[in-house]
């Protein structure tokens, strides 16, 4: 035995896939992405590795225990851990450059070091947009943005899903109407909701000083149910004169009613004033999207309106609105759960088969083939005929091109339906239009 032999593994929540996978993952991908373009999202792809300082600028905390340093040199440089910092830094850097808003898509990899567990990595794909305003920002691109979400997961092939949203300033102007100026840490409670249940919600809240009055008010006013007409008509009825609830409910009736211009059925969103998102960043809009028949899953989309993106880089004012898809994520939990499942073993859609002597002639095929843009290969090895024919069958590749003497003669090629078992004698011609 060769003791040098390295055994062949990789890291602990790193997501490696077969190429079966690989081709359904990259289709999902490939269905985010088009999405994202169809509504005027152009691409910008940062570096994965940013200097710390930049990384880091907002402060240490848990986002420091979580990164991973790069060791080169002396410079201090760390791998990304989200998308949403290297986009601040880039409008702050290219500000001059680009034209506002600034619509962008960015579809790549992170790196968080968070503990190992099933679903979680620590590598991972994430794809985001988000609009940028230059100073101010309609709150119509707010209502956009979920016209986005449900043209990508109807593309995905999902037809039961909801968009739930809610506005930050409803949030806070409600507690400061209770008398709680700091309400950063009760809406992570509240934003738990849906995970834990009202009574740890409950039991949460009570560690926090709060009256069991001001506790039953708050969980009644999560607890507002109804249209989303009907919710909004609620919220004006409490008669609650903070300027910031009065804000956040008038951005919430606009975006709520332009959603539906934009084409969403009403089925498909919902206001839920338990929605809150547990980033402090956000300061208006929310979004967590839900399969419905799915809710062990969690939200597979998320994201929200922020006052303003790069106050680390600069000082220009630059508020945005954005969503989040953690791609890696809802592909292995879509996998788990046998929601979507891999069907191509190759993308090829035909194998070229020469018999002995013909090699030229399939070559020849071959680039009429490509040139046609039909995925298709030369089977290069020795071997019998048996052999060759059963490595199409293996890879799923649908039809093969058999070329040898008559085929030659005839200036034919022998096409073969792999599933069917049909064959014709066709011309290169009548191949291409039937592949086509």
């Amino acid at each position: 035995m060769n003791e040098k032999i390295v055994k062949p593994s990789i890291l602990p929540g790193f997501m490696e896939l077969t190429p079966m996978d690989q081709i359904l993952f990259n289709r999902m991908k490939d269905t985010i992405r088009r999405n994202y373009e169809k509504f005027g999202f152009l691409p910008i792809d940062t570096p994965i590795i940013e200097k710390s300082e930049v990384l880091l600028a907002k402060g240490g905390g848990e986002t420091e225990k979580q990164i991973y340093k790069v060791v080169k040199g002396n410079t201090d440089m760390s791998l990304r851990f989200d998308l949403t910092v290297p986009l601040a830094r880039y409008v702050a850097q290219y500000y001059s450059d680009l034209t506002f808003p600034f619509r962008r898509y960015h579809i790549g990899k992170v790196y968080r070091g968070e503990r190992n567990q099933k679903g979680r990595f620590r590598e991972f794909y994430q794809a985001d947009i988000d609009i940028i305003g230059n100073g101010t920002l309609s709150i119509i691109n707010d209502a956009e943005i979920p016209s986005v979400i449900y043209s990508t997961f109807k593309d995905l092939g999902f037809d039961s899903f909801t968009i739930r949203i809610n506005n930050r300033k409803v949030l806070k102007g409600f507690f400061r109407n209770l008398g709680i100026e700091d309400s950063t840490m009760i809406l992570r409670s509240v934003d738990k909701l849906g995970k834990i249940g009202i009574e740890n919600v409950r039991s949460e809240l009570s560690e926090f000083d709060l009256s069991e009055d001001v506790i039953n008010q708050i969980l009644e006013f999560i607890s507002i149910k109804g249209s989303n007409g009907e919710i909004v008509n609620n919220l004006k009825s409490l008669n609650i004169e903070d300027e910031i609830f009065i804000e956040g409910v008038n951005e919430l009736e606009v975006v709520s009613r332009y959603i539906g211009m934009f084409g969403v059925p009403e089925e498909n969103y919902q206001i839920d004033l338990t929605i809150s998102r547990g980033l402090d960043y956000y300061t208006g809009t929310v979004y967590e999207t839900f399969l419905n028949d799915y809710p062990s899953i969690g939200s597979v989309c998320s994201g929200g309106r922020y006052d303003d993106l790069a106050t680390y880089y600069t000082t220009q004012k630059l508020p945005g609105v954005g969503i989040s898809i953690g791609l890696t994520r809802l592909f292995y939990q879509l996998r788990e759960a046998n929601i979507i499942e891999s069907k191509d073993n190759s993308l090829t859609k035909v194998v070229i088969i020469p018999m002995e002597g013909y090699m030229d002639y399939a070559i020849e095929a071959l680039n009429s083939l490509r040139k046609a843009n039909i995925y298709s290969q030369v089977y290069f090895e020795d071997g019998k005929t048996g052999k060759k024919f059963k490595f199409a069958n293996n890879l799923n590749i649908p039809y093969t091109i058999a070329i040898g003497k008559d085929e030659v003669d005839n200036n034919k090629y022998t096409l073969k339906n792999m599933i069917t078992g049909e064959q014709s004698l066709l011309s290169i011609e009548e191949v291409i239009d039937k592949l086509k």
